[in-house]
């Protein structure tokens, strides 16, 4: 099932977003049902995204900032995605907070697990659907349903904006399903928590105290993860070792 959210301010979306999951969980609560939004809940079936749309505009007039007067895609344009390829892979844990958010991403029927970007490519981490030029806009196909909608958002938009101060070119787009090049992510999470940590881009756009507080919750709950023996680990591991 795919709910679509209007266009609209960044800030506006991430309150929707917000209370749309609580809304949800609640209501199937008094139905006798529960609702998850983990990222990959069932092993054999695809898991569930927050893919994020954006478009930039400039002024009271709103000027797309993607699309220059002739229509045709501006610098800017090329260097926001310059930026989502630079930076995302540093800011992954805004948009894969969870040890089950890389079940997602690894093992998912499409997997993401790359910053390539391609033209109407699902395959593509980044994709830029067919759209007239007013309303040119890249999609973020690497969050999960599990993030938090205001650091997802904030992530995306701080790496388009640095492509765009650092006039970053992007890489050719990508064509058909050979994205392996681009897998650059981060394997699990706590790689990802180190190179968030070690982003100097990172404290510049969130602050060190953010980067500092988040890194140590999440990185807490990591711990008490592995601190948790599996049912897996009993199958294969118990008699076999």
């Amino acid at each position: 099932m795919e709910i679509n959210f209007r266009h609209g301010e960044a800030l506006r979306l991430a309150d929707q977003v917000f209370v749309f999951k609580r809304t949800v969980r609640q209501t199937a609560q008094r139905h006798g049902f529960y609702a998850t939004f983990m990222a990959k809940p069932m092993q054999s079936e695809p898991g569930s995204a927050m893919h994020v749309h954006q478009s930039v505009y400039e002024g009271a007039e709103r000027r797309p900032l993607f699309s220059g007067d002739d229509g045709a895609e501006s610098a800017a344009f090329r260097h926001y995605l310059g930026g989502l390829q630079r930076f995302l892979p540093a800011f992954t844990p805004l948009m894969a907070p969870n040890v089950n958010s890389f079940r997602r991403l690894r093992f998912g029927a499409s997997k993401p697990f790359n910053v390539g970007w391609g033209y109407d490519n699902r395959i593509a981490g980044l994709r830029v659907p067919d759209a007239p030029p007013r309303n040119r806009r890249v999609e973020n196909r690497l969050p999960g349903s599990d993030t938090n909608p205001y650091l997802t958002i904030a992530a995306t938009l701080a790496a388009g904006y640095l492509g765009m101060t650092q006039a970053l070119e992007p890489s050719p787009p990508v064509e058909g399903e050979e994205t392996g090049a681009f897998e650059t992510l981060p394997l699990d999470l706590r790689t990802a928590l180190e190179q968030f940590e070690a982003s100097t881009e990172a404290r510049a756009m969130f602050g060190d105290l953010f980067v500092q507080g988040f890194c140590e919750v999440v990185r807490a709950e990591y711990d008490a993860y592995l601190r948790v023996v599996s049912s897996w680990e009993r199958k294969f591991l118990l008699l076999a070792v």
